[in-house]
């Protein structure tokens, strides 16, 4: 039986249902594997470096950051490729299964809160409303009462106990946590059998970050509205198993403009769709007529499924690394200099830190120039970054650290990414203190370790990141 409702995987996991959300781990988790890597020396495997328990004064850390008026980068890709895109993500499913009809909700579309919301969801979700309303031409507002789209947060013990692989998910009927957990396989939960949009449910966790919140109404809210399908090919969208974007980018919010305009209707056929795309987007975005289509290159099944295997963390870890190096194989051999090509070349990197810090060196290097090339891929690069820059900081090379921090802050913080910028600013204070720069060093500190509140799930777990990055200097520089 296919999988009949979206769920948004939790990091780190594994998934064997199909249509599954896929959740990558996140690169910057793996400083403490790149230290034990370059010490290897590039031969055989040391044990991994246990950071110590961080101690401290909790009490004493600065606020929490939150990000501001957002700046998503408007898209940038030809017009022809984009309506391609916007068949493949509203008329399939992840599973590869085609829905029979176009779907949307009718205006206006009313968002409400329920179960054990804490202030985040208030806030993230008015700042997502306000940029739904803004940027896709939606007329959507939140409401007191029942809503078109609710949103109940619920302990994310319960989620764990009911469906163990999701960070959070959405299901296209109107229903409750109580009941939706006494029946999972109830009637009206397949997106197919939909001929409109009526009512849609998102379960999200209260008890985790404020990132992580935000990135779950982010994605499920616009799976409610439009796109029920990932493709990994996409290199500016929310809507790629890659992971990298977690807000909503330009181009979302044009696929979701485009889904709302009066030129589409429920019920149409995925061919009568197809024929209206192109006076669509001309309108909506008319510099996407004079940029020349790329073409798309398809994805292998091969290519997926290795890379999928790759991915998941509970899988034997040379299993893991193989199918990351035939992945790699394949996305070379098709001759790819896109983001399936830096996803591979990343992820093999990461398999390999343990084994060959050579080989995972250069392959963050050609990823970090696959993801350097466009402006849509900052922030995979600045994901990559911090590999580099980690490895730079065990090689005491600390103009390099101060130089790719410098180069890729701007992108982790317009990508609204609190963890990934927290993780640049430490390690660029780290470097700071080791050349004597010891009060900017502590003010970039403080910093870092505001936005990694917002990253972050616990106070424990920001102090706990700060040790390791700590224990990327060698002995000598520590506290310097």
């Amino acid at each position: 039986m296919r999988h009949r409702y979206i769920l948004r995987p939790k990091p780190c996991q594994s998934h064997a249902r199909p249509g599954l959300r896929r959740r990558t781990c996140p690169p910057t988790v793996l400083l403490a594997g790149l230290l034990c890597a370059v010490l290897s020396g590039c031969a055989g495997t040391l044990a991994p470096v246990t950071a110590p328990d961080p101690q401290g004064d909790v009490a004493g850390m600065p606020a929490m950051r939150e990000f501001g008026s957002p700046r998503p980068i408007p898209p940038a890709r030809a017009n022809a490729d984009m309506a391609i895109d916007f068949i493949d993500l509203t008329m399939e499913l992840e599973s590869g299964a085609p829905l029979p009809v176009f779907t949307r909700f009718d205006e206006p579309v009313t968002v409400a809160l329920a179960g054990a919301a804490t202030p985040v969801f208030d806030t993230e979700l008015d700042r997502l409303v306000t940029r739904l309303r803004r940027e896709a031409g939606i007329d959507i507002r939140r409401t007191d009462a029942a809503g078109a789209i609710t949103v109940e947060a619920v302990r994310r013990a319960d989620l764990d106990r009911v469906v163990p692989q999701a960070a959070c998910f959405v299901l296209p009927l109107a229903t409750s946590w109580t009941v939706f957990q006494a029946d999972t396989r109830a009637a009206g939960l397949n997106w197919a059998d939909l001929t409109s949009r009526q009512a849609a449910t998102i379960f999200i966790p209260a008890d985790i970050s404020a990132q992580e919140i935000r990135d779950c109404l982010h994605e499920e809210i616009a799976q409610a509205l439009g796109p029920v399908n990932d493709l990994f090919r996409l290199e500016d969208s929310i809507f790629n198993d890659d992971n990298m974007h977690s807000v909503l980018t330009g181009f979302d919010m044009l696929m979701l403009r485009v889904a709302y305009d009066p030129a589409l209707a429920n019920g149409m056929a995925r061919e009568t769709v197809a024929a209206r795309l192109p006076a669509i987007l001309a309108r909506l975005n008319p510099a996407g007529e004079s940029v020349p289509a790329r073409g798309i290159a398809p994805t292998p099944p091969e290519w997926q499924r290795a890379t999928v295997f790759a991915l998941s963390p509970n899988q034997p870890v040379l299993r893991r690394r193989q199918a990351s190096l035939r992945a790699l194989s394949v996305a070379q051999d098709e001759g790819w200099q896109d983001v399936r090509l830096g996803l591979s070349l990343l992820t093999a990197g990461r398999l390999s830190t343990g084994r060959d810090a050579g080989f995972a060196l250069e392959a963050f290097f050609k990823a970090g120039q696959v993801y350097g090339a466009r402006p849509a891929t900052a922030v995979h690069a600045a994901q990559v970054g911090i590999q580099v820059a980690a490895f730079a900081l065990v090689a005491e090379d600390f103009d390099t650290v101060l130089r790719l921090t410098d180069r890729h802050i701007p992108a982790a913080r317009r990508a609204e990414n609190g963890a990934l910028l927290g993780d640049l600013l430490m390690v660029r204070a780290a470097a700071l203190d080791a050349l004597g720069r010891s009060e900017v060093a502590a003010e970039i500190r403080g910093d870092g370790f505001g936005w990694a509140r917002y990253g972050l799930r616990s106070d424990a777990e920001v102090l706990r990141r700060a040790a390791e990055i700590a224990a990327l200097l060698p002995p000598e520089q520590e506290g310097s």
